[in-house]
């Protein structure tokens, strides 16, 4: 395991053999990560989320509570997942949210997919085994296994294999 200094890891999360943690890296509480994976400088990984084995997060990514990754994954710079449907600071009476006013949405990303950089994953939503979201992409359904997501809001464009590469047979 290769710890940067600058990384901030809680006592309470788990990090695997391994595993490459950079710069200005945040770790919560209960937060899993598994064996070989490489953690870029300024990650923020949330409280309880999961990172199988073999996973690449890339640069000034954010994974909030709800988040679970499986083996294989890649996750491009700046990609942001996010866990609130209905984001507010205040309750309507003025009073200031607590973290038992919403509840978290659970997002999954399987086996080998990938994301590219700057892409947003809205709560709720699975991505498929080996599929493949465009850079930029703003992920508001769920992606099938394969499949190759683009645009604001991604849409279904095609398929790729396990290496990535476009099938034929388009949507």
């Amino acid at each position: 395991m290769k710890i940067h200094k600058t990384a901030d890891i809680s006592k309470k999360a788990k990090v695997g053999e391994g595993t490459e943690v950079w710069n200005d890296v945040k770790i919560r509480e209960d937060a899993v990560i598994g064996e070989n994976c490489v953690i870029h400088k300024g990650v923020y990984i949330g409280e309880e989320v999961v990172i199988g084995d073999n996973v690449k997060v890339q640069t000034n990514s954010s994974l909030f509570k709800g988040v679970t990754i499986e083996d294989g994954v890649f996750i491009g710079p700046q990609v942001c997942f996010t866990n609130d449907k209905n984001p507010r600071s205040i309750n309507p009476d003025g009073s200031l949210k607590k973290s038992s006013d919403w509840q978290v949405g659970k997002t999954l990303v399987k086996k080998g997919a990938s994301i590219g950089g700057n892409a947003t994953i809205l709560p709720g939503i699975t991505i498929g085994q080996w599929a493949l979201v465009g850079a930029g992409a703003v992920v508001t359904k769920n992606v099938p296994d394969f499949g190759l997501v683009v645009g604001n809001p991604a849409k279904l464009v095609g398929y790729v294999d396990e290496s990535g590469k476009k099938v034929k047979g388009v949507v």
